[in-house]
């Protein structure tokens, strides 16, 4: 059987403090970002794909792809 490795996103000097609710959002920007630049099937957003994930609740990230599919969503990508 193969050993499943469980990785979490690497700490980032921008975030000091245990409130990761900014780092949440900046990985999920980033992973937008990426694939918006490069596209969905890069292994290079993949990184910031499992970062969010691993980071945000996933209620936020629902709420937020409904918010970026009505157009409404207010971060910057």
């Amino acid at each position: 059987m193969a050993e499943i490795e469980i990785k979490t996103a690497p700490a980032d000097f921008r975030f000091p403090t245990t409130n990761q609710t900014r780092h949440c959002f900046t990985r999920y920007i980033e992973y937008h970002r990426c694939v918006n630049a490069k596209g969905e099937a890069t292994a290079d957003c993949e990184k910031f794909a499992k970062y969010y994930r691993s980071l945000c609740p996933a209620e936020w990230v629902e709420k937020w792809n409904e918010q970026r599919d009505n157009g409404t969503f207010a971060g910057p990508l």
